[in-house]
């Protein structure tokens, strides 16, 4: 085994053991992460060295709480943190607002809103962090006070291609956001800056080792690259390409992993390690549903558990992580996110008719009435043109009836034949 691989499993080891710990207030992990010494200080000299981390902290939502394994999910809109191709394929209408208890006092808070029209998906979110900060003199006599904060806007777009009744499509957006960072002349002159970044991501859903009966499929595949821009002074953005998959093996199960791969725009900045996500997500009821995750990255690793509430039209998203820098003593690292589901605009009720009308076309052929099933189809194929049984059973529908127009053409012909030999008295 090599020794990154042997390094995240140690990781892992280590957080997985102070998950059991933890509730007995004996461990923190700041101070095991000091004893393990400088070797791995040196493997990581290369993170944390980015500018605006608000770009890949995740606010909250099933994309946190399934330790960022959300790349090919994307079914709410913690999307906009992951792939920026989801807008499109989203089965609501939704305003989300979040906020995070990030570390200690440090807090963020989001906005995400997000519409489909048809195969068009256009969502605008952002989120900002703010964090305040007292300076202290040598003799410890406060000199100055302020806040740091942190905001990114984003507007997205996106589109749903070669979408059919057996295929879900592939869609294909993109993101364009801006950055600020303050940082008050007082505590740091000459240190706020504003830059600007691109997320362009891949998303397709199909079916692959169905074990179940259901329309939705049950396999999914993404891409994205988030975050790319150019260097502000002189430090890079956390740019990352991510890939990831999702398979859901029964009905209310889903369980998906990304893979990582930090890129850096800075010509004297590397990019930090690989890294990796895994997680899953179980609907307990029609209501409700649990996730969990583990994140596996230099500097940012954690564990993740979170829970979904789906009421009428709002749904909540609680998670809570546990990293590195998690204290047991403060009610920090945990994050609330709010939905509101506007509807989804009468897809639904469409899929609906489309449906009943294929029904009747069936029936109706079933008896032998060819002139309502071809009624009834046409009716379904108005609706939905991508609706391929109503297309099929049309193409039966027609045929049919010509197959028997020509064969009472052929028995009058020979009606006529027959009387046209027959002896006149």
């Amino acid at each position: 085994m090599c020794r990154s691989v042997r390094d995240h499993v140690a990781t892992s080891v280590l957080i997985g053991f102070l998950l059991v710990v933890a509730p007995l207030g004996a461990v923190e992990f700041a101070d095991i992460y000091a004893s393990i010494g400088t070797g791995a200080e040196s493997r990581i000299d290369n993170v944390g060295l980015t500018i605006f981390p608000t770009l890949i902290i995740p606010v909250g939502g099933q994309f946190e709480g399934m330790g960022q394994a959300y790349t090919a999910v994307a079914s709410d809109a913690s999307f906009f943190d992951a792939n920026p191709a989801a807008s499109s394929t989203l089965e609501f209408t939704e305003l989300t607002f979040v906020h995070n208890n990030w570390i200690a006092d440090t807090a963020i808070e989001g906005l995400v809103y997000t519409r489909r029209v048809s195969d068009l998906g256009l969502a605008i979110g952002g989120k900002f962090l703010h964090v305040p900060f007292t300076r202290y003199d040598t003799t410890s006599r406060q000199v100055s006070g302020g806040r740091y904060s942190e905001g990114t806007v984003g507007i997205n777009t996106s589109y749903n291609f070669l979408r059919s009744y057996s295929f879900p499509g592939i869609a294909v957006g993109a993101t364009l956001k801006s950055a600020y960072r303050h940082v008050p002349q007082e505590i740091a002159p000459n240190q706020s800056a504003v830059g600007f970044a691109a997320d362009i991501g891949v998303l397709s859903r199909f079916d692959l080792l169905k074990t179940f009966s259901a329309r939705a499929p049950n396999f999914a595949a993404g891409v994205a690259a988030r975050n790319f821009g150019l260097p502000v002074q002189g430090e890079p953005l956390p740019s990352q390409i991510t890939a990831g998959i999702a398979y859901r093996p029964a009905r209310p199960v889903i369980v998906a992993t990304d893979l990582i791969v930090p890129v850096s725009f800075a010509r004297d900045v590397p990019p930090p390690p690989l890294g990796g996500s895994a997680g899953v997500s179980v609907r307990v009821t029609s209501f409700f549903s649990a996730q969990a995750g583990v994140l596996l990255r230099w500097g940012g690793s954690r564990i993740s558990m979170g829970a979904s509430l789906v009421l009428a039209d709002m749904s909540v998203d609680v998670n809570y992580n546990l990293d590195l820098a998690t204290q047991f003593r403060n009610p920090d690292r945990f994050s609330v996110q709010a939905r509101l589901n506007f509807g989804d605009e009468g897809r639904r009720a469409l899929r609906d008719l489309v449906d009943q009308y294929y029904l009747e076309a069936w029936r109706a052929s079933a008896i032998g009435n060819l002139e309502t099933a071809i009624e009834y189809s046409q009716r379904a194929i108005e609706l939905d043109p991508t609706f391929t049984p109503a297309v099929q059973l049309l193409e039966i529908s027609l045929a049919t009836r010509q197959l028997q127009r020509d064969l009472r053409a052929i028995d009058l012909e020979s009606l006529g034949e027959r009387l046209e030999d027959e002896p006149v008295f």
